[in-house]
C-alpha cells in the first residue's frame, strides 16, 4: 500500500488535480503503509538490513509529515511539497544492498532474488529522486524535477513489484527457513 500512495501522489497529474493538502496526506498514509511493513520485517533473518530499512521509512515519515504540516497553511497556492530526503533515501539504498549480499550467500530462491534486486532498483530510483529534489541554492528550482518524479514513481512502482513477488505462495524449503528480504 506504501508503494501504491507513492507512485499515485508523485504523478504530476494526480498532484495538480488532488491539490498540494490531499497529495501530502497520500504521502503521508503511504510513508505510514512503509514504516508498518519494515516494523514487520524486524523479526526475519536479515536483521541489519530490516533496521535500517525501518529507520528509513522513520525518517520519510518526518519529510512527509513535514511537508504536509508546510503545505496546511500555503493551501491551493502551495506546491506539492514532499519530495524524497536523502537520510531515508540512503537508508533504504545501504538495506537494499545488505538484502541482496545475505539472498546471495542464502542461495535464495529466484523469487526472493528477484524481490531483493527490485527492491534495490527501486533503492537507487529513490536515490536519484532525492538528489534531483535538492534546491538549487538562491531559488527555489529543484535541480531535476524530472528525476525526482521518475525516481520516486518508478522506485516505488519497483517496491511495489517486488511486494506482490513477496505475497505469491512459498515454494518448500530444506529447513521449512525462507530466505527473507523486506519489500518496501
Amino acid at each position: 500500500m506504501g508503494s501504491v500512495c507513492f507512485a499515485f501522489a508523485a504523478l504530476p497529474s494526480i498532484a495538480a488535480a488532488l491539490g498540494a493538502i490531499a497529495t501530502n496526506v497520500v504521502f503521508v498514509i503511504g510513508s505510514i503503509f512503509f514504516t508498518a511493513g519494515a516494523g514487520l520485517a524486524l523479526g526475519l533473518p536479515n536483521r541489519s538490513s530490516s533496521v535500517i530499512q525501518f529507520v528509513g521509512t522513520l525518517f520519510f515519515n518526518v519529510s512527509t509529515s513535514l511537508a504536509l504540516a508546510a503545505a496546511i497553511p500555503a493551501g491551493a497556492a502551495g506546491n506539492s511539497g514532499w519530495r524524497p530526503d536523502v537520510y531515508g533515501s540512503i537508508c533504504f539504498l545501504v538495506s537494499s544492498v545488505l538484502a541482496v549480499v545475505a539472498l546471495a550467500r542464502q542461495r535464495a530462491d529466484a523469487r526472493d532474488t528477484a524481490g531483493g534486486w527490485l527492491n534495490l532498483a527501486g533503492s537507487v530510483l529513490f536515490g536519484f529522486a532525492a538528489v534531483g529534489a535538492f534546491v538549487l541554492p538562491g531559488t527555489q528550482a529543484l535541480l531535476s524535477p524530472f528525476w525526482t518524479g521518475v525516481g520516486t514513481v518508478g522506485g516505488a512502482l519497483c517496491f511495489l513489484v517486488a511486494a506482490l513477488l513477496g505475497l505469491l505462495p512459498t515454494p518448500s524449503r530444506a529447513g521449512g527457513q525462507r530466505a527473507a528480504t523486506a519489500s518496501k
